[in-house]
C-alpha cells in the first residue's frame, strides 16, 4: 500500500504527467488510473489491496455432497471414479461434480496420501560402444503386450543385431519373466554366437534393482563375456533402430492379433524372413540384413566366466569387477564403494 501512496503523492503535487509516474513507479496507465479514481471515490482506504475473491460461486459444491462423498472415501478408501458412481445411483438428480474436483476435494481432507517415488535403477552412462561390425552390439525389448483372439496375453520378446537390423528373434512368450527369456537367448546364442554387448530398456528382466542396475538375466550375460547396455529412462530413441523395426513388427503381425500363440508365432517368424530377407532397408542403402549380417566368432562358452576380485589401482583403491564387467571404485578410507561407473577415471 506504501507504493500506492506514494503515487498519489507524487501525482497530487502535480510535477508530473501520469504516464510518466507510472513509468518510474513500474505500472501500467491502467493501473495508476485506476489507483487515482479509487482515491478520488474512498480516500487512503480506497488504496487497500480488495480480494479477488468473488461473493458467489455458482459451481461450488453444496457441502452435503462434500460431506457424503468423504464419508463414502473413508468407509471403502475407493477413488474418485467409483466415489462419483455410487453417488451417480444413489442421487440421479443432484449435480455432482468432476473427477478433478474430488480429487481436490478429497486431498484436502487428507485422504490421498502421497506416493513414495519409485527407486530409480542404476543408469548406464553414455557414450554407448560404437556400432561399427555385426555383433557389436545388439538390441533387446518387449514389443508391447496384446491380447491374442483366445484371450491369452503374448509378449513378443525381440533380439536384433544394430549393425546389420538383423532380426535374430521375435519369439511369442506367455509372460516377461527370467526363465523363458533366458531360454530364449541361450537358443540363440548357440545359434549365432555371443554378441559383445546388449542393449536394452530398463525394464524387467534386464535390470533389476541392485548395484549397477544388474539383474539376474545380464549378471548372466556378464558372465558370458557379454556386457550390458542400457539406455536412459523415457528415451526410447537411443534404441531407435530397434524401435523402427517394431513399427513394422505391429502393423504386420498384431492387427488383428491371431486366434492362437501358434498361429501368432507363425506371423512372427514369416514376418521375421521377409524382414531379413526380401525387405531392402533404405539405412542400409537397400540391402537386405542378411546381406550383412555375419555368425559370431565368439561361441556360447561350455562354462561360464569366473567373478574377479577388486584389482588395487592405487592405494587404498580398488576398481570392483564382476567378470569383464566394472561395478564400481571401493574406496578403503571410507569403504564405500561408487557404483556410478561415469565417476570413474584412470588413476
Amino acid at each position: 500500500m506504501d507504493e500506492r501512496v506514494h503515487f498519489i503523492s507524487d501525482c497530487l503535487k502535480a510535477k508530473y504527467e501520469v504516464s510518466e509516474l507510472c513509468e518510474a513507479y513500474g505500472i501500467s496507465r491502467k493501473t495508476g488510473y485506476k489507483w487515482i479514481n479509487r482515491y478520488k471515490e474512498q480516500g487512503i482506504e480506497g488504496l487497500k489491496e480488495v480480494s479477488r475473491r468473488p461473493h458467489h460461486s455458482p459451481y461450488k459444491t453444496p457441502a452435503r455432497i462434500k460431506k457424503e462423498i468423504i464419508e463414502l472415501r473413508k468407509r471403502y478408501g475407493w477413488g474418485p471414479k467409483k466415489l462419483l458412481s455410487i453417488m451417480k445411483n444413489k442421487h440421479p438428480t443432484w449435480h455432482l461434480p468432476g473427477r478433478s474436483t474430488v480429487c481436490d476435494m478429497l486431498n484436502r481432507a487428507g485422504l490421498i496420501k502421497k506416493k513414495r517415488a519409485r527407486r530409480k535403477i542404476s543408469a548406464m552412462h553414455q557414450p554407448f560402444s560404437p556400432v561399427d561390425k555385426p555383433n557389436a552390439v545388439w538390441a533387446a525389448d518387449f514389443k508391447g503386450q496384446f491380447r491374442i483372439q483366445h484371450g491369452r496375453y503374448c509378449y513378443p520378446l525381440t533380439i536384433t543385431d544394430s549393425y546389420s537390423r538383423y532380426l535374430l528373434e521375435c519369439r511369442a512368450l506367455t509372460s516377461t519373466k527370467m526363465d523363458g527369456v533366458k531360454k530364449v537367448f541361450k537358443s540363440i546364442f548357440e545359434k549365432y554366437g555371443l554378441p559383445e554387448r546388449i542393449r536394452t530398456d530398463n525394464g524387467v528382466p534386464f535390470a533389476a534393482m541392485s548395484a549397477s542396475g544388474l539383474s539376474q538375466l545380464s549378471l548372466w550375460w556378464v558372465r558370458l563375456g557379454i556386457c550390458p547396455e542400457r539406455i536412459d529412462a523415457g528415451k526410447p530413441y537411443q534404441n531407435g533402430r530397434h524401435e523402427r523395426m517394431h513399427r513394422d513388427l505391429k502393423d504386420k503381425t498384431v492387427k488383428p492379433p491371431a486366434a492362437s500363440m501358434t498361429a501368432q508365432q507363425s506371423r512372427f517368424d514369416h514376418f521375421c524372413k521377409e524382414y531379413n530377407e526380401v525387405r531392402p532397408h533404405e539405412a542400409l542403402h537397400f540391402k537386405t540384413p542378411v546381406s550383412l549380417y555375419k555368425l559370431s566368432n565368439r561361441v556360447m562358452p561350455k562354462k561360464l566366466t569366473d567373478f574377479q576380485y577388486p584389482d588395487e589401482i592405487d592405494n587404498g583403491i580398488w576398481d570392483v569387477y564382476l567378470g569383464d564387467f566394472l561395478l564400481g571404485r571401493l574406496f578403503d578410507e571410507k569403504m564405500k564403494i561408487d557404483f556410478n561407473r561415469k565417476n570413474i577415471k584412470k588413476v
